[in-house]
C-alpha cells in the first residue's frame, strides 16, 4: 500500500464533508458580498481592482467550465491572478461550474446571459475588517489546503 492510498482511506469522508462545507460557505459568502455591494465580477474588472487596491480584496474565486479549460488566454489570466493573489495573501479558490455561479450571483444582462463570471473578487465594504462567518470558514479551508500544498483548491457549489 502506498502513502497516498493510506492517506486516501483516512480522509475520504472528512474531505467530502470539508468540501461540502466549503461549497456552502462560498455560496453564503457570495450572497452576502452581493448584498453589501462588495463583489467584483469579470477578469478585466478584477484585474483593475487588484491593481488599484489589492489590500481591500479579501477573497478571489476563479471559475471555468469544462469548455473554458481550452481557452489559453483565460488560463494565462488565471495564472497571473493566482500569482498576484498568492503574493498579496488573498485567499483564492476555483469553481468548475460557471452556470451555477451565475444562478447564485445573478445574470449580467436583461436577456439572462451571464456576464463574465470567470473571476469574482470580494472586497471589504469599508475600512474595518469585514467579519463574516462564511469568509472565516473559507479562509480556514484555504489555509488547510495550503498546508497540504493545494494552493488553489477546487470547490463544488451546492445544488
Amino acid at each position: 500500500m502506498t502513502l497516498e492510498e493510506v492517506r486516501g482511506q483516512d480522509t475520504v469522508p472528512e474531505s467530502t464533508a470539508r468540501m461540502q462545507g466549503a461549497g456552502k460557505a462560498l455560496h453564503e459568502l457570495l450572497l452576502s458580498a452581493q448584498r453589501q455591494g462588495c463583489l467584483t465580477a469579470g477578469v478585466y474588472e478584477s484585474a483593475k481592482v487588484l491593481n488599484v487596491d489589492p489590500d481591500n480584496v479579501t477573497f478571489c474565486v476563479l471559475a471555468a467550465d469544462e469548455e473554458d479549460e481550452g481557452d489559453i488566454a483565460l488560463q494565462i489570466h488565471f495564472t497571473l491572478i493566482q500569482a498576484f493573489c498568492c503574493e498579496n495573501d488573498i485567499d483564492i479558490v476555483r469553481v468548475g461550474d460557471v452556470q451555477r455561479l451565475a444562478a447564485i450571483v445573478g445574470t449580467g444582462d436583461e436577456a439572462g446571459t451571464p456576464g463574465d463570471l470567470h473571476c469574482i473578487l470580494i472586497s471589504n465594504p469599508n475600512e474595518d475588517a469585514w467579519k463574516d462567518p462564511a469568509l472565516e470558514k473559507l479562509s480556514l479551508f484555504c489555509e488547510e489546503s495550503r498546508s497540504v500544498n493545494d494552493w488553489v483548491p477546487n470547490i463544488t457549489l451546492p445544488e
